[in-house]
C-alpha cells in the first residue's frame, strides 16, 4: 500500500502580500499591464526568454530566473526553472520551523505568485505539425510550477490566464494581497488546466501508437445553470463545456430548463435530417 503523507502545518493567513512573482508566458496577452501594476505594489519580478525580454521592452525591471538560480537555461531551453530555489520559493510553507531553516540554509526565498501559461501543445498537433515537434511543445517546466504553487495555494498564488488578471488585480487592490479564497480558486483552476492539459498529451500519443487509450480524461467548464432540472421543483442543472472549447450554440433569451434543452437539441437534429434529405 502507498504511504500516504502527512498535512504539513504552517502559519496559514487570509491574506497573503506579494512580494516576489515569477512570470514565465507563452500567451503575452496583457501580461506587461499585469506586471506594471505588481511593479507599482514593489512586487520584485523574475522571468524567463520572451517574456523577460517583453517586460523589458515595457521599461519594467525584471530578474532573469538564470541570474535568480545561479544556473543557466541549458538542453534548448528545456531546463530553465527546474530548481530548488524556484520550487523551493513556492513549495515552502510559511511559518513551518523546518521550512524556515531549510530555505534559509539553502539561500531560497519566498515567490508568493507564480504567472503562466502552458506551452502551445494542442495548437502545435492542430496545425499538422511532425511528431518531434509536437514532442517539443510538451511543457514540463510550466506544469510542475503550476502544480507546485497550486498546492502551496494556502501561502501561494497561480495564475493561468490572461482573464484572471484583472480579479488578481482587484483583490490585491482592495486588501493589500491575495485571499484564501481567491487562491484557492486559482488552484483548482489551475489543476484543471494541467488535467486537461495531460489528457491531451496522453489521447494524442496513445493515438499515435494506433491503440485505443485506456484512459480518457476530460475536464469540463462551467458555462451557465438551467432553469430548473427535469421538473420544476428539481435543484437546476447546469450546461459545461469541454475546457478550451466553445459551446455549439447560443441562449439568445431566457434561461432554459433542462427539458427545454433537450427540445432544442432534438428540433435541431429534426431539421438537420430534413435538410439532408432534400
Amino acid at each position: 500500500m502507498a504511504h500516504i503523507l502527512s498535512a504539513v502545518s504552517g502559519t496559514e493567513t487570509d491574506v497573503v502580500p506579494i512580494t516576489r512573482a515569477l512570470i514565465s508566458v507563452s500567451d503575452k496577452a496583457g501580461i506587461v499591464d499585469l506586471c506594471t501594476y505588481l511593479h507599482s505594489k514593489n512586487v520584485e519580478l523574475l522571468s524567463t526568454g520572451g517574456t523577460a525580454k517583453k517586460l523589458r521592452e515595457a521599461g519594467l525591471p525584471c530578474i532573469d530566473v538564470s541570474d535568480y538560480t545561479g544556473s543557466p537555461e541549458c538542453l534548448d531551453g528545456r531546463v530553465k526553472t527546474l530548481h530548488p530555489k524556484v520550487h523551493g520559493g513556492l513549495l515552502g510553507v510559511r511559518g513551518n520551523p523546518q521550512h524556515e531553516k531549510d530555505m534559509e540554509a539553502n539561500g531560497i526565498g519566498k515567490i508568493d505568485m507564480t504567472i503562466l501559461n502552458l506551452y502551445p501543445f494542442e495548437a502545435t498537433v492542430a496545425k499538422g505539425a511532425a511528431f518531434e515537434q509536437c514532442i517539443e511543445n510538451i511543457d514540463i517546466g510550466g506544469p510542475s510550477m503550476l502544480r507546485s504553487t497550486a498546492k502551496n495555494h494556502a501561502f501561494t498564488t497561480i495564475v493561468t490566464s490572461p482573464d484572471q488578471y484583472d480579479e488578481v488585480k482587484a483583490c490585491i487592490e482592495t486588501n493589500g494581497g491575495t485571499t484564501l479564497s481567491l487562491r484557492k480558486k486559482c488552484a483548482a483552476r489551475a489543476f484543471s488546466l494541467s488535467a486537461a492539459y495531460d489528457s491531451a498529451i496522453a489521447s494524442w500519443f496513445t493515438k499515435e501508437l494506433g491503440e485505443k487509450s485506456p484512459v480518457v480524461t476530460r475536464v469540463y467548464k462551467p458555462e451557465f445553470p438551467l432553469k430548473y432540472g427535469c421538473n420544476p421543483q428539481q435543484k437546476p442543472a447546469s450546461i459545461l463545456s469541454l475546457l478550451n472549447t466553445n459551446l455549439p450554440f447560443t441562449v439568445l433569451n431566457g434561461t432554459p430548463g433542462y427539458i427545454n434543452l433537450l427540445d432544442a437539441a432534438n428540433a435541431w437534429l429534426l431539421v438537420k435530417e430534413l435538410r439532408e434529405a432534400t
